[in-house]
């Protein structure tokens, strides 16, 4: 038979709510509340993973395609660079994912596979060859 947590997780997550609230701890659900708060972090880590990898993909077209430069390009990086702050805003412990060279470069290579899958081009650095502070610098744009 499945568990309450196993039918439907959003009821759940409200009845654990519920629980909390009302001081019924030893009613609670310790071991999924657990792995839920687990998962938030997690999830924190994947949009970070995700939004980054956009930005540097974007960055990289910018930089190897000149000719199709253009305001929508722009505003994209300019969305992506909020976007990246905004889930650092949110988990600032993130921020130390930066120093983590492999977290890094398996960022760097999503971003290289996702540039190489828009534009056609494989001639891409196999290192990231800007700084955190520029990536996230909005004056800054490559080439």
């Amino acid at each position: 038979m499945r568990t309450r947590y196993e039918q439907d997780v959003v009821l759940w997550a409200k009845e654990q709510a519920a629980l909390l609230r009302s001081g019924q701890l030893s009613a609670l659900d310790i071991e999924h509340i657990a792995e839920e708060i687990e998962d938030v972090g997690k999830s924190e880590q994947r949009e970070l993973v995700s939004r980054l990898t956009v930005l540097l993909a974007h960055l990289l077209k910018w930089q190897y395609q000149p000719g199709w430069r253009g305001n929508s390009w722009r505003r994209m990086i300019a969305v992506q660079r909020k976007d990246v702050a905004l889930v650092l805003d949110e988990a600032p412990s993130l921020k130390g994912k930066f120093s983590d060279s492999e977290w890094f470069a398996f960022v760097w290579e999503k971003a290289v596979v996702a540039a190489s899958n828009e534009t056609g081009l494989e001639d891409f650095a196999e290192s990231c060859p800007w700084s955190i502070e520029q990536i996230m610098d909005g004056e800054f744009l490559p080439g």
